[in-house]
């Protein structure tokens, strides 16, 4: 089926390309190329076989197919890896590779000795976690990457931006480039249909999904080589050899659509020291608005960078300039985007169409009926064509952050005058409209030519139930909701140390100035909570006596020593007061029993955050430690378990984040642990004091020695007085021996 598909592509393209060569010979000369090496592009290859794959199912098994004749290297650059993605659903032989990437990439590396994988994922933000798997090399997740295959996570992006690359290299020899990650919730057919069973993630379905990859061979091939290296050194520091062996992981079942062209390759990249930011994408979206002569065709997930619509809004008021067809997907993801991105780009849709002076510009979502509400397409690709003449795949979405914030990668290809090549490119373009529009691409084409556009194309499907709409009448934002939308698409880094030096000053000014309001709205909620509880039927249940029921019907369970001593662990990391679990613990199990469970909970949760920290790079650590931790590491490497000890008297970080700062810089285990039972003994036989008498007044049992209790205050007090004085004395010495020690000699 695969072959007569492509004969038929092969006819159709042929028939193209005798009727492209007849116009280019009644046309002006051929146009030059628009990339410009170091502006727009940062290389320009050769590449002998080129290849547009439409949606994920091709291209899973195109990359399935390729590793399987990898012989020594596969490098992936990730914005998400997941090891559970289904490569595809036809049967696994017995022991034959696995359908799942992270056992199939064990699988290959396993078999073939010299071969090596390297996948660097981006160190998310919490907030992206929902969908992501826990990262395996804690130990925690359900898979083991093999010992050949390294996987490392990417946090050398300037705050909230984000490795967006979306790059696979076999051997030096095959790259794949695009919107698709080889993660969950992105495999999809160009059916798109509503009810799709092998369109789930997690035993859940999730939408239908569309997106774009282009994979390149020769030169351009290994172009994005070296551009994957550089990205794994400058996350990694770590520098990949080449593969010295020749390979062609070419799979024959991947048809190229065009031979012997040339590959552009455009980038973004943040600001890195003294390096200023890399803007090749923004600059060659430009280059090409500029130039199209009849048609700008794009899809994207995004559509809110106002440079790039005001390029299309200029073209718009020209009154012989081309089309504009933009594909957008219908709903946003989830309430923040929805809040965001999504008005940002109604803002500028109304922009473009307030500029459409002589009826060019549409913009459409596809529609499949029987979609659940609430629910659409996901239009993920990221694809811009101009005429029939340049035609551009790659990670980049039309929005700031994707111009000068995140790592980007696209790949060019020009067809120069080439009427094949022109041929290719307006034979993609017709492939995208026919799976939109549910019919072939030839009857795209045979609209495209009676109407004399795309546009009048599209309007001949507009009746049938999957077609392509416009959007109906957009909202009206208020200036004020634009500019709160636009902090979600930052048109630069943010500078972090504008932001200590503005966190600075309003510290500074808010420790000069007396909140009255805080102090007020203090007030107003602690009368409140008096009132709910004297005044609601909660006076009755959520008493002092039924506390200390409940909790000594949790002691007398034979389990509850164990769970009240793990619960430590999950709340250091979680932040959740650990006095209150030794309230508890003095009151379920006693004072002496109580102090016993709690100091061991508290080491074991010291030791499983250092086994953490051993595994973090150490800049990642450094950021979390924040500047007060970080002036202290220098003292803990030379002092050890005395530091330790007094750091966890008086901590100068969250309890988790200090055990972290340890395992990173290799400190020893037991150091961290005895130093944790030491520092904190007097914090917790002090909450020991105060539960046991707690517990004595609230029962009625005896009377509370309030002499041991301001005694074990006074205590901790002058311990954290000292131990102040210590880190102060200590860190000031280290201080005066590193001048001494740059002196001129």
């Amino acid at each position: 089926m695969g072959s007569l598909l492509y004969l038929d592509r092969k006819l159709r393209r042929h028939a193209r390309v005798e009727l492209i060569r007849k116009e280019k010979a009644a046309e002006r000369p051929a146009p030059k190329s628009l990339l410009r090496l170091g502006d727009n592009c940062w290389a320009i290859a050769h590449a002998e076989r080129v290849a547009f794959i439409v949606d994920a199912k091709d291209y899973f098994e195109a990359f399935y197919r390729a590793a399987l004749l990898a012989k020594r290297s596969i490098i992936v650059l990730a914005w998400d890896f997941n090891s559970q993605t289904r490569l595809h659903y036809d049967p696994v032989p017995k022991d034959g590779p696995p359908a799942l990437v992270g056992d199939f990439l064990n699988y290959i590396t396993k078999r073939r000795r010299g071969l090596h994988v390297h996948v660097l994922n981006w160190d998310y933000p919490m907030v992206f976690g929902a969908d992501r798997e826990f990262p395996p090399v804690y130990g925690l997740g359900g898979w083991t990457p093999g010992r050949r295959v390294h996987l490392r996570y990417d946090d050398t992006h300037p705050i909230g931006a984000s490795q967006h690359q979306k790059v696979v290299v076999i051997d030096d020899a095959l790259a794949f480039v695009g919107g698709i990650d080889l993660t969950v919730r992105r495999w999809d057919c160009r059916d798109h249909a509503p009810e799709e069973p092998r369109r789930t993630a997690y035993d859940k379905p999730y939408p239908p999904f569309h997106d774009t990859m282009i994979a390149v061979d020769g030169n351009a091939a290994r172009q994005l080589s070296e551009l994957a290296r550089e990205r794994w050194r400058l996350a990694t520091g770590q520098r990949l050899k080449p593969p010295t062996e020749d390979s062609d992981p070419w799979p024959a079942e991947l048809e190229p659509d065009v031979t012997g062209v040339e590959v552009g390759i455009a980038r973004t990249m943040p600001p890195r020291g003294e390096l200023p930011a890399v803007r090749e994408v923004e600059k060659l979206y430009l280059d090409m608005i500029a130039a199209a002569r009849r048609t700008i065709y794009i899809e994207n997930q995004y559509f809110t960078a106002p440079r790039l619509a005001a390029a299309l809004e200029k073209r718009l008021a020209e009154p012989d300039g081309p089309e504009v067809v933009l594909v957008l997907r219908l709903l946003s993801h989830g309430w923040l985007e929805e809040a965001t991105m999504h008005v940002l780009r109604t803002r500028l849709i109304q922009r473009l169409q307030q500029a459409d002076r002589h009826g060019r510009f549409r913009v459409y979502y596809p529609h499949v009926p029987g979609l659940a509400e609430g629910t659409c397409i996901d239009i993920h690709s990221k694809v811009m064509i101009i005429d029939d003449s340049v035609l551009r795949i790659g990670s980049s979405n039309l929005c700031n952050r994707s111009m000068a914030f995140d790592t980007e990668c696209d790949l060019v290809v020009e067809s120069r005058g080439q009427a094949r090549v022109a041929a290719a490119i307006a034979d993609f373009r017709e492939r995208l409209l026919a799976e939109h529009l549910d019919t072939q691409p030839e009857r795209v084409r045979e609209e495209t030519e009676r109407a004399g556009s795309v546009n009048g194309a599209i309007a001949a499907f507009a009746d049938q139930p999957r077609t392509l709409r416009q959007f109906d009448e957009l909202p009206e934002w208020s200036e004020t909701v634009l500019s709160v939308a636009a902090v979600a698409d930052p048109e630069e880094p943010i500078a972090l140390e504008t932001l200590l030096s503005e966190r600075h000053v309003r510290e500074l000014v808010s420790s000069e100035q007396f909140s009255w309001g805080k102090l007020a709205g203090i007030v107003l909620a602690l009368v409140a909570l008096t009132a709910l509880w004297r005044f609601t039927p909660l006076r009755e249940v959520a008493t002092a006596e039924a506390a200390i029921r409940w909790a000594n019907a949790f002691g007398e369970q034979p389990w509850a020593p164990f769970a009240l001593m793990a619960a430590y662990t999950p709340a250091c990391l979680v932040l959740f007061p650990r006095p209150l679990i030794t309230l508890a613990a003095v009151i379920a199990f006693g004072p002496w029993l109580g102090f016993f469970y709690s100091l061991t909970g508290i080491c074991v949760s010291s030791a499983v955050t250092w086994k953490m920290g051993r595994h973090m790079r150490r800049d990642t650590v450094r950021r979390l430690a924040g500047p007060k931790l970080d002036r202290m590491i220098d003292v803990l490497k030379k002092h050890g378990l005395l530091a330790m000890t007094l750091l966890r008297l008086v901590p100068l970080a969250p309890f988790a984040v200090e055990s972290i700062v340890a395992g990173a810089i290799r400190m020893k285990l037991w150091h961290v642990v005895v130093g944790t039972a030491i520092g904190l003994l007097p914090g917790t036989l002090t909450t020991t004091v105060f539960g046991d008498a707690i517990e004595t007044a609230v029962s009625g049992s005896g009377q509370v020695n309030w002499w041991l209790v301001g005694g074990a205050l006074a205590l901790l007090a002058a311990g954290a007085w000292a131990v102040k004085r210590w880190f102060t004395r200590m860190e000031g010495r280290m201080q005066a021996h590193g001048e001494t020690s740059r002196q001129p000699r």
